[in-house]
């Protein structure tokens, strides 16, 4: 369990980093903590890990006030957190095995206990095959697992992870993430730092927002300013907030759905054979797609089963194109076939 408590910290030269902070994250939660640069997330990361004190206020870690904690403890309660760094931090000189156990090594582990825990914890991370690889015959999200990895190795019961996909393509991010996901749901808490917005979008987790060192929203994702920025660039007011809203298995559309739906609607317009500019509602298509009521946006004679939702919107938006292009007729606007009409989007999922 964490508890920042009316916490506070400012630096000798007059830099207010944090602002009577309130944050309580529970044992097994998943949190991202999220801010642009300046915002204090870097502050909250040390004051966690006991590299700075709070100037005012509580921190108490597992039962541990870390305000008066005694220097020759740091060290102890620091084997209480995994750290996953930004810039993987591993030994150039030693292999993926040799990194991890040196983990072990430096907290007096066994060796008998190294050889049984270092294999698990590698392959946990999907590296058995990369065990004897030295870092720099590793990709960046190779080095990154290794990273999360010798996090895991001495069993600690928070991951904080500062940055985890700063240095990593999008796609790797992706899995890095989904990876702190699954180790989350065997009961570890992990706090992700993190300033990649899009990526925070495509899980249903908690998102605490620092802005100024103040604590401006605690809760999903729709609560978040990052959310208004979406908004703002898009012009969607609640494609994010209605999906965040939903059951966990809802479909949340990234930016690159977002795009080519934008770009493939603006095609369909310019090829208007009538000279009128027809046009999609960007959120209504989604929720033709994804809602769990049916709706007959798709031609009468076919049915399409929800599966993979983009799979569908690129059917739907293909029909809709083809019957336009058939029939010269304004059929992307029309409006939907009633309730006692054939066919329609049939959600078995």
């Amino acid at each position: 369990m964490i508890d920042f408590i009316n916490v506070s910290k400012k630096y000798a030269n007059g830099t207010e980093a944090l602002k009577n902070v309130n944050i309580h994250i529970d044992d097994g939660e998943f949190v991202f903590v999220v801010g642009s640069s300046g915002a204090g997330k870097s502050t909250f990361l040390k004051i966690l890990q006991r590299e700075e004190v709070a100037s005012s206020g509580q921190v108490v870690i597992n039962g541990q006030c870390l305000n008066d904690m005694k220097r020759r403890d740091i060290p102890y309660f620091r084997r209480e957190l995994g750290i996953v760094f930004q810039d993987f931090r591993l030994i150039p000189t030693m292999t993926v095995y040799e990194n991890v156990a040196f983990a072990m090594r430096v907290t007096g582990a066994k060796e008998s206990e190294i050889r049984k825990r270092v294999p698990f914890v590698i392959t946990r991370v999907g590296l058995s095959s990369k065990a004897r690889s030295y870092p720099n015959e590793l990709s960046g999200g190779e080095q990154q697992r290794v990273s999360l990895a010798r996090a895991l190795v001495n069993d600690a019961s928070i991951i904080v992870a500062d940055e985890p996909t700063g240095n990593i393509d999008p796609n790797m991010a992706f899995e890095i993430v989904d990876l702190l996901k699954d180790i989350n749901e065997k009961g570890t808490t992990v706090i992700m730092v993190t300033h990649e917005h899009d990526l925070v979008r495509q899980f249903d987790k908690r998102v605490v927002t620092l802005d100024s060192g103040n604590v401006v929203s605690d809760g999903d994702i729709a609560d978040s300013p990052i959310v208004d920025t979406y908004e703002k660039k898009y012009d969607s007011p609640s494609i994010f907030r209605k999906r965040s809203r939903k059951k966990s298995n809802s479909y949340y559309p990234d930016e690159k759905s977002v795009e080519e739906l934008d770009a493939f609607i603006k095609t369909l317009e310019d090829e208007d054979k009538d000279g009128h500019r027809n046009t999609i509602d960007v959120e209504e298509l989604f929720d033709t797609v994804v809602s769990d009521e049916s709706s007959s946006t798709a031609a009468p004679e076919e049915k399409i089963t929800v599966g993979d939702p983009d799979e569908a919107v690129n059917e739907i938006l293909q029909q809709i194109k083809n019957d336009n292009l058939q029939s010269g007729s304004d059929g992307i606007g029309a409006e939907p076939a009633s309730d006692g009409e054939d066919g329609g989007v049939t959600d078995n999922g």
